[in-house]
């Protein structure tokens, strides 16, 4: 496979403010994603190009398939139900009750239908400007201007039965989060470490332990931002401020691919299209400049990338 054979193409000029989480929903043909500070949940339809948007009350950082019907969303540190029909949205659970300033970035469900994610705390000066966007578990939001409160996140999950277990907190900036095809292993990425983690994965009780790094990114990648996986278990990482998507080995720790996108703060990635060969990329407009808004007028955007040459797997869905 040539890299000349790749394709890239910005389908749809959405601006968003810091576009995250995409998701493919194969039954409707559409790519869902959130833009966190606009507080918005979209859907994309691949088919008529049309876009439909929710908005809820808090930042959204994250939207999952929900298996009963709907989707799921990390809105706040709130976990959520969101029925599409009546833009409505009914709390399962919520985290941090006593950290204020937190909120959820990145989530994801499991292959057993749990949902991930995890709260943080950032300024939001910081947030869009020198660290640039991430996402996660929680994370701080604004305590005063360009100050990060470090290490005030934690890793949770929400059960089918809506009971939430809190695996590990010192989280700084939570974020891209996938499961070997064989189940054993949860890959994970808390930004500013620079560097994509793995655990050993138990599906039936979904504890984690053992975790090392499995890939330390180099300078010019930038910041690890949201992740998927292929079918041949091979990691995608979007690297925030980098403008590009990497392929790496978890087993070697080698970068096999880089693929360079004509914007800067790319935000995360996931397989879609009919049988999940095209890659679907979210990015963030906010934290550039005039100048850069100029240069990167696709910013914000969401981008397909065709003729990679592998194909992804389905969203899990959320089962409670």
């Amino acid at each position: 496979m040539t890299m000349s054979s790749i394709k890239i193409e910005c389908v749809l000029r959405e601006n968003c403010h810091c576009g995250e989480s995409p998701v493919w929903e194969e039954a409707s043909n559409s790519l869902l994603f959130v833009d966190i500070p606009a507080k918005k949940v979209c859907r994309w339809d691949s088919l008529s190009k049309q876009v439909q948007r929710v908005t809820v009350d808090a930042p959204v950082s994250s939207v999952a398939l929900r298996q009963s019907g709907g989707y799921v969303a990390t809105v706040g540190t709130k976990f959520c139900a969101l029925n599409w029909e009546d833009q409505s949205a009914v709390v399962l659970a919520t985290v941090d009750k006593e950290k204020k300033n937190n909120r959820f970035n990145d989530g994801k469900v499991d292959p057993a239908g749990r949902y991930f994610a995890a709260p943080h705390i950032i300024s939001h000066a910081v947030w869009l400007h020198s660290l640039s966007t991430l996402k996660g578990g929680t994370m701080a939001e604004e305590t005063a201007p360009a100050v990060l409160e470090r290490r005030q996140g934690s890793l949770y999950s929400l059960f089918p039965d809506h009971h939430v277990e809190k695996y590990f907190d010192q989280v700084d900036i939570s974020n891209g989060l996938d499961w070997s095809m064989d189940h054993k292993i949860f890959y994970y990425i808390d930004s500013l470490s620079y560097s994509v983690d793995a655990f050993d994965y138990d599906l039936q009780t979904g504890k984690i332990s053992n975790r090392r790094s499995v890939y330390k990114l180099e300078k010019e990648e930038q910041i690890p931002d949201g992740m998927c996986i292929d079918v041949e278990g091979k990691l995608w990482v979007a690297c925030y401020n980098g403008g590009r998507v990497i392929r790496l080995d978890p087993e070697t720790g080698k970068r096999l691919q880089t693929v360079k996108l004509p914007v800067d703060k790319t935000t995360s990635c996931c397989f879609g299209g009919k049988d999940y060969s095209e890659m679907y990329v979210t990015c963030a407009r906010d934290g550039l400049d005039s100048k850069g808004l100029l240069q990167q007028p696709e910013a914000g955007g969401i981008f397909k990338i065709t003729g990679l040459g592998v194909k992804g797997i389905p969203p899990y869905p959320y089962t409670g």
